[in-house]
């Protein structure tokens, strides 16, 4: 007798909930049960019907400064130099606050809303009547690493599975030849916590980030053999595959509870898949000369993120589900955490995003995209209203703002606010539990009710608090 749990039993006795649903889609599509066609295949939400079917993510790492880009704050200017901070050191600040500073940039009302922006970003001014701005996102932390922590998985700490990685749980894919949830990391290096903000957590492996090198020409390498390899030919990789297929088969059926192995054969078998997709959904050479412009490849600022946000674009029109693009590497240079001076720091690194940013919105717009696309973009958190140093500002996590554009949102409208400083939230405090469950809403999911059992807890992407932002809502 076995004591282990043989294949059949194992899918005989799957059990109910959100396991077997996503269980019983993954296996109807691979034929091994019929799917019933009162069913929505889990690509059109879990729980009601859904306003979102894709999501690109940007993220700006290190902390951008709200009142230098998004909240205008005129009070600055009038206490412009005047000690009226703290008297000591908050927790998380790197040094004590100095005087009141305002922003060194100038702003100016746009579109229809009459929605203020600073001089840094002249592109995504253009487009404020399309966007939906959160203006009072607070975060728990003043410290990078568990901000970034908090603003992709709910928690403070490691080890918890990041949206991305929930929404592909959840969901599933809309498409079998390329990755759920793709990562696009800066150039320059990985944000902080280097892969942890695309991880899977305890949810199986499967739904961690795919993380692709844009500019690389093997954006996902080893994807196929050496030229020096004769002996790779296609037939022989398919031969090799199907033994490989059976050993891993016979393997896996004897350790069900190791999602490790499972995860690393999907991956295989998408590997297989994607040789035939992937070469042409990354090809962004096919691309008009005129929308390459737009996005700014081939200058110098623009080149890296715009590739990636134009990447991003041909990716979810090919059915990814979810895309994460990042701005800035961890570390001291090169990203917004702008210690050492906000009028020399600030202004290179928001014209690297600015123009390709414009560019994705229009682009998803005229293609229709925003249908059923939701654009996101957000930080870890914002900075103080007081001067670091000589004219730098610190990590502030009382305040920042996050906007949205496209499906499912109403645009050119602003929910909360800040304090008159842009010290703290005042009015509509929204924290990322909240931020998170309005996105799995839009998606069509209920954030109570997207549960993992670990350890003996119901886990969910949105802890034990959250509700979602209906004033936004379309």
């Amino acid at each position: 007798m076995q004591h282990g749990i043989d294949r059949r039993n194992f899918l005989g006795n799957i059990g109910g909930g959100l396991c077997g649903i996503a269980m019983a889609q993954m296996l109807a599509r691979d034929g091994v049960v019929s799917a019933s066609s009162s069913d929505p295949a889990l690509k059109g939400g879990l729980h009601h019907v859904p306003k979102v079917k894709r999501i690109i993510q940007l993220f700006m790492t290190g902390g951008a400064s709200p009142m230098d880009t998004f909240d205008y704050k005129p009070e600055l200017e009038r206490l412009h130099g005047q000690k009226l901070g703290p008297t000591e050191k908050p927790e998380g600040f790197t040094a004590m606050p100095g005087p009141l500073m305002k922003s060194p940039f100038k702003f100016k009302q746009y579109g229809e809303c009459g929605r203020w922006v600073s001089d840094v970003f002249p592109h995504q001014a253009k487009w404020v009547d399309e966007m939906t701005f959160l203006m009072a996102m607070v975060s728990k932390t003043n410290v990078h690493g568990p901000g970034t922590y908090m603003m992709n998985s709910g928690f403070l700490l490691p080890g918890f599975p990041c949206m991305g990685a929930w929404i592909s749980y959840a969901l599933g894919n809309l498409t079998d030849n390329l990755p759920t949830f793709v990562v696009l990391p800066d150039t320059k290096g990985l944000p902080y916590n280097q892969r942890g903000p695309f991880s899977s957590g305890f949810l199986p492996a499967v739904h961690q980030g795919t993380v692709i090198n844009a500019t690389s020409n093997t954006a996902i390498p080893d994807l196929f053999a050496d030229e020096q390899f004769e002996f790779a030919t296609d037939s022989a990789n398919r031969e090799g595959l199907a033994l490989l297929n059976e050993v891993n088969q016979s393997h896996a059926e004897q350790r069900i509870n190791d999602s490790r192995l499972d995860a690393r054969i999907r991956s295989y078998e998408l590997a297989a898949k994607m040789q035939l997709s992937a070469p042409e959904a990354f090809d962004i050479s096919k691309e008009s000369q005129s929308t390459q412009q737009a996005y700014g490849l081939g200058q110098n600022e623009t080149d890296d993120f715009g590739r990636r946000c134009l990447l991003a674009r041909r990716l979810i029109e090919r059915d990814t589900r979810f895309v994460q693009i990042w701005s800035g590497p961890q570390g001291a240079t090169g990203n917004w955490d702008n210690h050492g001076s906000i009028p020399n720091e600030l202004p290179p690194i928001a014209r690297s995003v600015d123009q390709p940013i414009a560019a994705l919105i229009g682009d998803l717009k005229s293609r229709g995209l925003f249908e059923d696309t939701l654009l996101i973009w957000t930080t870890e958190f914002g900075r103080t209203p007081f001067a670091q140093g000589g004219e730098g500002r610190d990590h502030n996590g009382g305040s920042f703002v996050t906007w949205f554009a496209g499906a499912g949102v109403k645009p050119g409208i602003a929910h909360g606010q800040s304090d008159e400083w842009g010290y703290k939230a005042a009015e509509g405090t929204t924290y990322c539990y909240d931020f998170h469950a309005t996105i799995l809403h839009l998606l069509g999911i209920d954030h109570k009710r997207l549960t993992f059992r670990q350890n003996g807890i119901d886990r969910r992407l949105t802890d034990v608090h959250g509700h979602v932002i209906h004033e936004i809502l379309d």
